[in-house]
């Protein structure tokens, strides 16, 4: 089940798990994480998807009913909506509106602008509404490298957006409506410690904007899509690669999303991951549309896995959930 871009210098992220007596198979899966499609307002150079304004894979009604019909038959602890940027989806709502009831957790992944730039369409309030937890992406606090990585007058954005959200009630201590962050790093390294990100974060946004949040999540670049041809054309893919595989952690192969969530594609068609996804890697390495599933993937079926698996399980690990071991 390895994928079609393999680096020849680097070793098998397969016998690497063989070297340490692991094996890649499904815990329960509890997570429904639903890609509602490509559409973005930004096309950031880390993207993993190659997401971006041009893009017109989205999410049509009749594949939205599909998914919500399987998540009312299988009854998932938890529901993850991504994209691109799941606002700018047609039919968004209609999505958020007949999920919400079917889990006991709700997540919503934004990248701030793009909520910014539809705030008075009345989305926000649909997400407050039920609940919805929100996962905001935020890469840095530094306008030069936010630019770089997403375009000029992304943070400052992002950042009015968080104010938006807090004047909700988002990211309050004590209350229901919780805001988590996620960073990742602008170029060719992992990200620093989880804990000491936050730290940075918290102290720096609270201190310069006011702004407050509940958790921040780390996340590795994946040697993927856009990303990943960035490593090819300035020279670095070797080099990342080399730091990942020497940075493997078995400790988080335990934990990887992969063994306790199954992602659904803007067409209907299921995944292990949401990199598995991006890679075409179908779900146990077959084409499964989300229609034929009469139930969850049960414990201990096969994950489809190739060398971009060492980003999730480099240090501290990384997944859709941050750091996966201390």
């Amino acid at each position: 089940m390895e994928n079609a871009h393999t680096d020849s210098s680097a070793p098998s992220f397969a016998n690497i798990l063989l070297t340490h007596g692991l094996s890649l198979r499904r815990d329960k899966t509890e997570t429904l994480q639903v890609n509602v499609g490509k559409l973005c307002n930004m096309a950031c150079r880390h993207c993993h998807l190659e997401a971006g304004p041009d893009c017109s894979e989205v999410m049509s009604r009749d594949t939205m009913d599909e998914v919500i019909s399987y998540a009312r038959r299988t009854g998932f602890n938890a529901i993850d909506i991504t994209g691109g940027a799941p606002e700018m989806v047609p039919g968004i709502d209609y999505l958020v509106d007949n999920l919400a009831p079917l889990a006991s957790r709700v997540l919503f992944r934004t990248n701030l602008t793009a909520l910014w730039d539809i705030r008075l369409d009345g989305l926000s309030q649909l997400l407050k509404k039920h609940r919805v937890v929100l996962v905001a992406s935020l890469p840095s606090l530094h306008a030069g490298q936010a630019a770089a990585q997403r375009g000029t007058g992304s943070l400052e954005k992002s950042l009015e957006m968080l104010k938006v959200l807090n004047a909700l009630g988002y990211g309050r201590e004590g209350g229901d409506l919780l805001l988590h962050l996620v960073a990742n790093p602008a170029g060719a390294f992992m990200p620093p410690a989880q804990r000491q990100q936050e730290m940075k974060f918290r102290h720096d946004l609270s201190r310069r904007e006011g702004i407050v949040f509940n958790d921040l999540l780390t996340l590795a670049n994946v040697p993927v899509g856009r990303f990943r041809r960035w490593l090819e054309s300035s020279g670095n893919l070797d080099g990342y690669m080399d730091k990942l595989v020497s940075a493997f952690n078995p400790a988080t192969v335990p934990n990887l999303m992969c063994r306790s969530q199954v992602s659904v594609n803007w067409d209907g068609y299921l995944y292990d991951c949401d990199f598995n996804l991006a890679l075409g890697l179908g779900h146990g390495g077959e084409n499964v549309h989300v229609s034929s599933m009469p139930a969850a993937p049960p414990a201990g079926a096969a994950v489809a896995n190739g060398e971009h698996c060492f980003a999730c399980t480099a240090g501290g690990g990384s997944s859709c959930g941050g750091a996966l071991a201390a």
